[in-house]
């Protein structure tokens, strides 16, 4: 099965959520599937990301990780997820964040801070979401649990993506009204 980084993947509204992102059905594992476990797909996340991240302006185009600093780019990761699902949820806690600092710069000590490579960029995208003035903004997905930044005006939005997640939730609903409907 081919997969292609498409803009619905880069839902998140920040380069690290995207890459936090990249680990699908992350609780669920009998379904998860971790994106990065193909070399090629990781590679081609940074070209991707150049093209569809809502940072994108921010950066250079990116060049991929080498392979000899995938193993703290992944641990960056997994920081970034687990500092930024409990933000979400209310349940952050200062052991959380000196695991993300502490990726952070580890990644940027082995990176060089070279501003074009996709773990540099990852690294400085948390560290501005570290630092954000409405941390209330970070949100996770009921639909799919990916990570998002509600940049609505009023804070509503409920899904990382309306046109994937939105819609499904929406037709669920519809479906089970409809059902329940019938037996009435």
């Amino acid at each position: 099965m081919t997969f292609t980084w498409t803009p619905h993947r880069f839902a998140g509204g920040a380069l690290a959520l995207d890459v936090a992102n990249s680990v699908v059905l992350r609780f669920d594992p009998a379904r998860r599937i971790d994106r990065y476990a193909d070399p090629a797909a990781m590679d081609a996340f940074a070209d991707a990301a150049s093209l569809h991240c809502a940072e994108r302006e921010q950066a250079q185009a990116l060049v991929p990780v080498p392979p000899v600093r995938r193993s703290t780019f992944i641990g960056l990761r997994e920081a970034i997820d687990s500092h930024f699902r409990a933000e979400a949820t209310g349940e952050g806690t200062a052991a959380l964040l000196a695991r993300l600092l502490d990726a952070i710069a580890g990644t940027l000590r082995l990176s060089g801070a070279d501003p074009r490579a996709l773990d540099t960029a990852t690294a400085h995208s948390a560290l501005r979401l570290a630092v954000m003035a409405e941390p209330e903004r970070l949100k996770i997905c009921p639909n799919c649990g990916w990570l998002f930044l509600d940049r609505s005006r009023n804070r509503s939005r409920a899904w990382c993506d309306m046109a994937v997640c939105g819609n499904r939730s929406k037709a669920s609903r519809h479906y089970y009204r409809r059902k329940e409907g019938m037996r009435a």
